[in-house]
């Protein structure tokens, strides 16, 4: 467990997603505003403020770009030896690029320059580990597809969400082909979006209960190969190392963690991930996923068709996850963050799972390079 020091997360904000005309940064400005006024908050009582560039716009020094522009800079008289109050802002526009600009500027961030990955280089280097995972642990196409089929249930509960209708297996199976084994259906949807939330320790300082907001329990890191390495290996993936540390400091385990936020741009770093942080055993990740399709489908029938399904059921990502919610490159990571605090806050109406106490938020950079894994809980904690 963390120090008497907590970190805790008191404001969120998030827009609807869809095409528009707005800048990212405008886009990151609206969001910033929606969790400030979460927090009930004003933008001068923040102390630091990290921005995430996004893929449409991006700008020299994005955080300080965003604050100028917010009119927290310049600030001469402002002198801090530590930072109390923590803004993190993410926003992209990548609808208002051509698909040739976006493949460009996609395949230009994860180049191997002695690799021989093809454009699109994420989604080909995403589909080579896919097929070594099928050769390796026998995890089946189906079993692949049938995660973008579970992230479009959950989405279709959600009013933000991209993807509003329930996919089907064979409409999946039957999408264009990206890769060997990956098609159109297996890709994050890619939407304008902006998300922001605070983490700070102001409430403690100005004597607010200790049941506002959401702590942080615990986290961990682990980094792999900048990119996917010429022979395909456990040695490779890192997210079981950040589990473990995440676990660790915050002393529970995977019984414990009512939701669950596992980043999923491709349907295997979602079934890598139920590894990962404990919910299925090395190697039966894709077994696990099958299981839960084929439950939810006969809790749907048992029901009369009705999809008011139960979310305890199926704790992950009950918002839809980058497969279906939507995937506007950088800022995903954050949809897990907020969908945590809108759990653990008991504000997730129909997807709300029941006594929601402990979450856990993953998200993965590169081509499995680099994996974070934090652990949240509610204020009281």
């Amino acid at each position: 467990m963390r120090g008497p020091k907590v970190a805790r997360i008191v404001g969120v904000g998030m827009t609807p997603l869809g095409k528009h005309n707005k800048k990212p940064s405008m886009l990151m400005r609206n969001a910033l505003e929606l969790a400030l006024g979460d927090a009930g908050m004003t933008l001068r009582q923040l102390d630091g403020l990290v921005a995430i560039p996004s893929l449409a716009d991006p700008h020299f020094m994005e955080a300080h770009f965003l604050g100028t522009q917010m009119g927290l800079l310049p600030n001469k008289e402002r002198d801090m030896d530590w930072c109390e109050t923590v803004a993190v802002v993410a926003g992209d526009a990548v609808c208002s690029l051509s698909k040739e600009e976006f493949l460009r500027r996609a395949d230009q961030t994860c180049q191997d320059p002695d690799g021989e990955l093809q454009s699109p280089v994420i989604p080909n280097g995403y589909d080579r580990i896919a097929q070594w995972q099928m050769r390796t642990y026998g995890v089946t196409r189906e079993q692949l597809a049938m995660c973008s089929v579970l992230m479009s249930m959950q989405a279709a509960r959600h009013p933000y969400a991209v993807t509003q209708r329930v996919r089907s297996l064979e409409e999946v199976l039957a999408s264009p082909p990206i890769g060997k084994v990956t098609n159109l259906l297996e890709l994050r949807e890619a939407p304008h979006i902006q998300c922001a939330n605070h983490v700070d320790r102001w409430l403690e300082r100005h004597g607010y209960g200790k049941r506002k907001g959401v702590v942080v329990l615990g986290g961990g890191e682990g980094s792999g190969p900048l990119y996917p390495p010429p022979v395909i290996d456990e040695d490779m993936f890192t997210a079981d190392i950040a589990a473990e540390l995440a676990f660790n400091e915050a002393q529970i385990g995977p019984n414990d963690i009512d939701f669950f936020g596992l980043y999923d741009c491709f349907p295997i770093c979602f079934i890598r991930a139920i590894e990962a942080v404990g919910l299925a055993k090395k190697g039966e990740g894709g077994a696990w996923v099958e299981q839960k399709y084929y439950q939810l489908l006969k809790e749907i029938e048992d029901k009369g068709g009705n999809d008011n399904r139960d979310p305890n059921n199926f704790p992950v990502n009950t918002h839809g996850g980058l497969l279906a919610f939507g995937a506007p490159w950088e800022a995903p990571a954050m949809y897990n963050v907020i969908e945590a605090v809108e759990q653990l806050r008991g504000r997730a109406g129909s997807r709300q799972v029941r006594n929601a106490k402990r979450a856990l938020v993953y998200a993965n950079g590169g081509i499995f390079s680099a994996s974070s894994i934090a652990l949240l809980g509610v204020g009281h904690m």
